[in-house]
């Protein structure tokens, strides 16, 4: 398999200033997603804007793995939701005219 759009996880640990340990215990919550190629971790490319959100709140905001999940979930849900609405209100809109 290409390494060629992930990102090896030593990289990310020196660049965020994190322990290597965050990342595995991200992985282990379901927060991302690890992939071991030759015996080497690495993150998919797409995977870095999410993993940089969960970086801040961890950082910045000192929230733990377990919060940043109930964050990232009610994030998810309020996304939901907007999207609900405006599907709501189209149709509304439908009827009134």
């Amino acid at each position: 398999m290409s390494t060629e759009n992930f990102i090896p996880l030593d990289t990310l640990c020196i660049h965020y200033k994190v322990n290597l340990s965050f990342f595995y215990n991200l992985s282990d919550s379901g927060l991302i997603d690890i992939e071991e190629i030759a015996e080497m971790s690495y993150i998919h490319q797409d995977s870095l804007h999410e993993i940089e959100k969960i970086i801040r709140m961890h950082q910045e905001l000192d929230v733990n793995i377990e919060g940043i999940d109930v964050v990232l979930n009610l994030l998810k849900k309020i996304d939901a939701l907007k999207t609900e609405l405006h599907t709501v209100r189209n149709r509304l809109r439908l009827y009134e005219n």
